[in-house]
């Protein structure tokens, strides 16, 4: 399973985190029914990791997009990984092979700066490579969805402090939400001093609670 150095931490639960990814960011999000109700839709998440949640996120959106719109699918990632790694960590999951293999052969040798990839007629990804903080306010996109997984807070409490949640919820439409893996207090208040209304669900695979949310 795909570990980072930097903060200590796996990328993804240890049972499946493609199932987690389903459960966690796109239920916790109201997808993919929300997609319905708009023809552009933006989904911006903290923390690219293995392209993971974007590439069951693409799997879906193929599924039951409508003929008209569009996904712009934008992340934020202070250590992009190289495309080798990107393809051996997707790897496990045969359900995206087809996903795996587009983004494995688009994506540079070296990231940095904003990757931008034209992925199909009606999926765009944008990685912006760099700390999230500096980049998420500055960021020309208002958002419909985020996902929030930048680690566990306790390993990498940068990426849920209070200033960087505010820098989220001012990019996010007014209908917009939130999901996250997280669920410490710390993170939760922080969500809430921002603006979301929070509410706590049942976590992936026994864990406790994850937490989602509005703009309110």
């Amino acid at each position: 399973m795909p570990y980072s150095p930097q903060f200590g931490d796996h990328f993804y639960c240890q049972t499946d985190g493609r199932l987690e990814c389903g459960h966690v960011f796109l239920a916790g999000n109201g997808l993919p029914e929300g997609w319905k109700t708009k023809q552009n839709f933006a989904i911006g998440e903290l923390g690219f990791g293995t392209a993971l949640n974007f590439c069951e996120t693409w799997r879906q959106w193929k599924e039951l997009r409508n003929a008209d719109s569009h996904l712009h699918f934008t992340s934020f990632e202070l250590y992009p990984m190289d495309r080798a790694s990107i393809d051996r960590a997707l790897s496990h999951w045969p359900e995206l092979d087809a996903e795996r293999a587009v983004l494995t052969e688009l994506w540079p040798d070296n990231p940095q700066g904003k990757v931008e990839l034209q992925l199909d007629a009606q999926t765009t990804l944008t990685v912006v490579c760099g700390p999230a903080l500096e980049n998420v306010g500055c960021h020309e996109t208002t958002f419909d969805a985020w996902f929030l997984d930048g680690f566990a807070p306790s390993r990498n409490p940068d990426m849920w402090s209070p200033e960087l949640m505010s820098a989220v919820f001012e990019k996010t439409g007014d209908d917009g939400s939130f999901a996250t893996y997280a669920a410490a207090g710390f993170v939760r208040r922080n969500l809430q001093a921002a603006g979301y209304v929070v509410e706590r669900r049942p976590g992936f695979a026994g864990k406790r609670e994850m937490l989602c949310g509005k703009k309110g």
